[in-house]
């Protein structure tokens, strides 16, 4: 698996990243949890990524990894669900670094992200100087933000964080030209979420999710032309490979998909007129389109 730096925060990740979104759903087995966290990491996927949000995932990873914790890049979020504090408020943001410690079994989070917050909270006194106070605190090594314009252009210009996380995908290509550009040229980590793009291909008619939906009204839009590789690999390629990213998270519940999908990057960029090809109809077609959250 290819290692990268993560801009100028000292940390190096994976290509592909786990998302632990998939792992947070509580009908899945306790044991397959573990095997599925496990073979990410022997696979070399030395970045992981959670959230508050995302069910039983934060637990799940200090259950099933806290003995591998030197292994890997520890990724979260916050900014909500802490009781006894209002969401996106300073309290919240300094209980929230304390929970996720607790929950996740390890003395320091390496990246912590303000959770697709909007601008206006990025701009409430005492929000993003909360987070501040927690990495001089040695309890957060990166304070990151995830999320999409304006807030995205926000954070990648403030000084303030070493990361963002934002949508990066061959439906989703705003960012590549915009943020994502200039969070490289300023030395930011980048990491690129829905990088298969909720995989509309799956569906030969509107999916009734809002955010697959979405993607598969793009999808056809754009008219793209078919190559001589499945989606999953060509989308996970543009995304893994596209300039200025330093790690494409996939989730899933299943090893076997997870094998795949660090195959298919270990192939590497995607030929020059293939992406040529993606980049050409989006700009005609997709240009206006904001980035999915």
């Amino acid at each position: 698996m290819e290692q990268r730096a993560l801009g100028n925060t000292g940390l190096t990740v994976s290509a592909l990243g786990f998302g632990a979104g998939h792992v947070g759903r509580p009908e899945l087995d306790e044991a397959d949890v573990g095997r599925l966290l496990n073979g990410a990491l022997d696979l070399g996927i030395t970045l992981v990524d959670a959230a508050r949000s995302y069910g039983l995932a934060e637990e799940r990873i200090g259950r099933h990894l806290a003995h591998r914790r030197r292994e890997f890049v520890l990724s979260t979020k916050c900014g909500y669900g802490i009781p006894g504090h209002e969401d996106w408020t300073p309290g919240c943001i300094t209980a929230g670094v304390e929970a996720a410690l607790r929950t996740l079994r390890t003395d320091v989070l390496d990246i912590l992200h303000l959770h697709s917050c909007p601008l206006e909270v990025l701009e409430r006194p005492g929000v993003v100087e909360a987070l501040e106070a927690a990495v001089r605190a040695g309890k957060v090594r990166v304070a990151a933000y995830s999320g999409e314009e304006p807030a995205l252009s926000w954070a990648v210009r403030s000084g303030v964080f070493g990361a963002v996380q934002t949508s990066v995908n061959l439906l989703d290509q705003g960012g590549l030209t915009g943020a994502v550009a200039e969070a490289a040229r300023r030395g930011l980590g980048v990491i690129a979420k829905r990088p298969l793009a909720n995989a509309p291909w799956r569906y030969s008619a509107r999916p009734a999710a809002p955010d697959v939906a979405e993607y598969w009204e793009r999808m056809e839009a754009l008219r793209l032309p078919t190559f001589a590789r499945p989606w999953d690999e060509v989308a996970l390629r543009f995304a893994a490979h596209g300039p200025g990213v330093s790690a494409a998270i996939v989730g899933t519940s299943r090893l076997e998909h997870l094998e795949a999908n660090a195959r298919h990057v270990a192939e590497g960029p995607l030929p020059s007129d293939w992406r040529r090809t993606l980049e050409t109809a989006f700009a005609a077609r997709g240009a206006a389109w904001a980035g999915l959250i």
